[in-house]
């Protein structure tokens, strides 16, 4: 008897070896899609391109994730494309500070709440960035000009965190922009290396090439802290060189949140799954490092705390956007 049990007892031990180290209650059973509501080359298509790359490199997922730019109407197209994909676990929607902006402006029939927040994974920062040619090698440069004479200054799309941050400049300063929208940082960035715009407000991650060629010269980035990373990305410069807009007589801070949503009516098992995935992500080696090439501020939140940090940036958002004129 005591042989049998000994026996069966190493059997389960056996089998439960071979066992998965978690057994979801739900995985996906088909391709997952990443739904991007912008262009190919901003911040947003990088970060999902990232995300792509490390699950497929650790195989965090059985099935490969698809990513998939849906930037019509200022990053309405996306936002809607989610919001009728209620049920369908198989899309999640990489999203900014739209959420708030897009529908409070355009009167978008979406809400942040018609979806199914699952992981906000870091915190994007902007940059005032010029030609790396041009006279203007200070803030003070740069702003005396403008009052001088509208420059041009780029950014993505309309009514957006670019033209927000612009507004804020206008407001803090007293100068003029002309603004001129792109679909995305990485056109924006682009026209600004030819030449054809004076600045732009792009992420750190839309101009990060740029910058270490020598095509632009970053001036200020709107942070209440400077940079933490202190590599050198250029020959003489690191993110953490960059002062804040603040320290240069500027008054203006902005920051963005990145987060990833699954469509609306997702099951707790499903939010669960892909939470656990973020999680994951977030320990590997590649999107640490991605972090820093990016100088992401990396703030990994979920659940209940998640949902009231959306409820409190919304109420800010609500506030810039009357401050700036921007709402219909």
């Amino acid at each position: 008897m005591r042989a049998r049990k000994l026996r069966g007892l190493r059997a389960f031990a056996m089998a439960a070896a071979l066992l998965p180290a978690m057994a979801w209650a739900w995985e996906p059973t088909k391709p997952v899609e990443i739904i991007v509501p912008f262009s190919a080359g901003g911040a947003s298509d990088q970060m999902a391109r990232t995300i792509q790359g490390i699950v497929a490199k650790h195989a965090l997922m059985k099935q490969p994730l698809i990513v998939v730019n849906k930037a019509g109407a200022s990053g309405a197209e996306g936002l809607m494309d989610a919001k009728e994909s209620a049920g369908d676990p198989h899309k999640l929607l990489v999203a900014s500070s739209a959420l708030y902006t897009v529908p409070l402006i355009s009167k978008l029939p979406f809400n942040w709440r018609d979806l199914s927040p699952v992981a906000m994974v870091a915190v994007d920062e902007f940059v005032l960035w010029v030609n790396a040619k041009s006279s203007y090698n200070t803030v003070d440069d740069f702003i005396a000009a403008a009052k001088a004479k509208r420059l041009k200054m780029g950014g993505t799309s309309s009514k957006r965190e670019d033209q927000m941050i612009t507004a804020m400049v206008e407001h803090a300063t007293g100068a003029k922009f002309i603004y001129v929208p792109y679909k995305g940082g990485g056109e924006a960035a682009t026209q600004l290396s030819g030449n054809h715009i004076d600045a732009n407000v792009n992420n750190p991650a839309e101009s990060v090439a740029q910058w270490r060629a020598g095509e632009h010269r970053a001036l200020c980035v709107f942070a209440e802290q400077r940079l933490s990373y202190t590599q050198k990305v250029t020959e003489t410069q690191s993110w953490a060189d960059i002062p804040t807009c603040k320290e240069k007589g500027l008054d203006v801070h902005y920051e963005m949140l990145r987060i990833f949503l699954l469509p609306g009516k997702a099951t707790p098992d499903q939010v669960a799954y892909y939470t656990d995935v973020f999680k994951k992500i977030s320990e590997t080696p590649e999107w640490k490092q991605y972090l820093e090439r990016s100088a992401l501020k990396p703030e990994l939140l979920t659940g209940a705390p998640l949902t009231q940090f959306l409820e409190k940036d919304e109420a800010v958002h609500k506030d810039i956007i009357k401050s700036a004129g921007f709402a219909q």
